[in-house]
């Protein structure tokens, strides 16, 4: 039995012989799994019952996915991996932007969506594999790697677990420049990707750790290279 044997995934999709497929592959993986095939229903059944992860389609019924994650974002820090299309590009990075903590596109294996779910999972219960520290301070910041938490000039940040994975990374490692694609790599695990998904992520934790979002004195943009943090 794997080490997420116990979770709860909430599957939201219109579609349901995938949803079966994809349903079958992460209970094999020990996962406990739950239905709905339109976002309304959706939105109502995780506010409901508190998942600890969804799989959110972006093209539902009733009311899309990017509305469901906007909505439980409002209300509950709960991961999730939204599924898109090979054409709907803007629309995941607007999924990106408002919360979503990964994207797996159509079509797609169901193995590598359950890897997804797990990697999300270990991520937004405190698994950081890249920082072997309890706690990380820089820029004002204070991290508690352990109890997954972030304070800033004595207030919790409200992160997702990839925001806090990245900010990890980057106290871990203060005043080193780093590649898009190195990111991805140690962040995401990504070998191939969309990088503009880093992109999303370093405005939105710009967003709620700079005093200025537009001019960042800490997390920092170096030209031709990516980004850094300087404490």
């Amino acid at each position: 039995m794997s080490t997420d044997a116990a979770s709860r995934v909430l599957v939201v999709d219109d579609d349901p012989a995938l949803a079966d497929v994809v349903g079958r592959y992460l209970i094999r993986d020990g996962f406990e799994v739950d239905y709905a095939t339109d976002g309304v229903a959706g939105l109502k059944q995780a506010l409901a019952t508190l998942p600890d992860i969804v799989v959110l389609d972006l093209m539902l019924p009733g009311m899309d996915g990017l509305e469901v994650c906007r909505r439980l974002r409002q209300v509950a820090p709960i991961p999730v991996v939204m599924l898109t299309a090979l054409g709907e590009e803007s629309d995941r990075i607007t999924g990106l932007d408002i919360g979503a903590d990964d994207y797996v596109t159509k079509p797609f294996s169901p193995r590598e969506l359950a890897a997804r779910v797990r990697a999300v999972l270990r991520r937004s219960t405190g698994g950081v594999a890249h920082s072997s520290v309890e706690t990380l301070s820089g820029g004002g910041i204070e991290i508690d790697v352990v109890g997954h938490e972030a304070v800033l000039g004595g207030e919790q940040i409200a992160l997702t677990a990839k925001e806090f994975d990245l900010l990890v990374h980057f106290l871990a490692n203060p005043g080193r420049a780093f590649r898009r694609e190195e990111l991805l790599e140690t962040v995401w695990g990504w070998r191939f990707g969309d990088t503009s998904t880093v992109t999303v992520h370093v405005r939105r934790l710009r967003e709620k750790i700079e005093r200025d979002p537009s001019a960042p004195r800490h997390l920092q943009t170096v030209r031709g290279v990516g980004y850094r943090f300087q404490p």
